[in-house]
């Protein structure tokens, strides 16, 4: 059973936590000979773990990843790493003013500052297949009647072994009814109908992380091919009932 965070931990708590997942990630990283020579460092913020550097190839993220969110207190694992020279491309979807890192491409409905393009996030988006290596959707899908064809569009531009960070009001937190423009309610186990309950023929998912800290739900996604297996029940087991 996955356990529900009935009430967000307060900034106090949170800082602790934080403090815990460094003197953990610090003590791995010195013993663990996977780690040894890679020029990646890892900070956290608020239980999400903030990965940035530079490897050689594609797999040592994915270990560097898998790696962080086995630590109990990670809600997500947002990577941005360059990988044999080359700067990942980011997106932020519906991003505003705020991005989640300079730098990032942003997109949204309405023109500001920080917004690269418009667009209607409820369409197509207007990015080429296989172009993208991390999709944020921060506080986004709340607001989407029907949010699927834009994940599946985030399926279409990700490049393999892209990722989709999904953050989004916790449906039984105050904040997912105090805005007016939210529609949708989401739960850690909205990810597991996402990934394991479409019909056949529409794109796959492989959750890498989900968590909730009792404000906010976390789903760390990346893109399955066709053909791929799905994921197991034990992985599966890690974050949905």
């Amino acid at each position: 059973m996955v356990a529900m965070a009935p009430n967000p931990p307060s900034a106090e708590r949170l800082r602790a936590v934080d403090g815990f997942l460094t003197e953990a990630w610090t003590e791995q990283a010195r013993h663990d000979e996977r780690l040894r020579g890679l020029s990646v460092e890892v900070r956290f913020d608020g239980g999400v773990a903030h990965v940035e550097g530079e490897v050689d190839e594609p797999a040592q993220v994915r270990l560097v990843r898998d790696l962080v969110g086995r630590l109990a207190g990670v809600y997500a694992v947002w990577c941005r790493v360059r990988v044999a020279g080359r700067d990942p491309v980011v997106v932020d979807l519906g991003c505003g003013g705020q991005k989640q890192w300079p730098g990032n491409l942003g997109l949204d409905i309405f023109p500001a500052p920080g917004v690269d393009a418009v667009a209607d996030l409820s369409g197509s988006l207007p990015l080429a297949d296989d172009s993208v290596d991390v999709l944020f959707a921060v506080h986004i899908l709340e607001h989407l009647i029907d949010f699927l064809p834009l994940v599946d569009e985030c399926h279409r531009v990700l490049r393999p072994g892209g990722v989709l960070h999904v953050m989004s009001p916790w449906w039984r937190h105050v904040n997912a009814v105090a805005d007016p423009t939210h529609v949708r309610f989401l739960d850690v186990q909205t990810f597991k109908g996402v990934c394991g309950q479409r019909p056949p023929g529409t794109p796959r998912w492989y959750p890498l992380h989900a968590g909730c800290d009792g404000a906010s739900i976390f789903a760390d996604l990346t893109p399955l091919p066709p053909d791929a297996d799905p994921p197991t029940r034990t992985h599966q087991a890690r974050f949905f009932d």
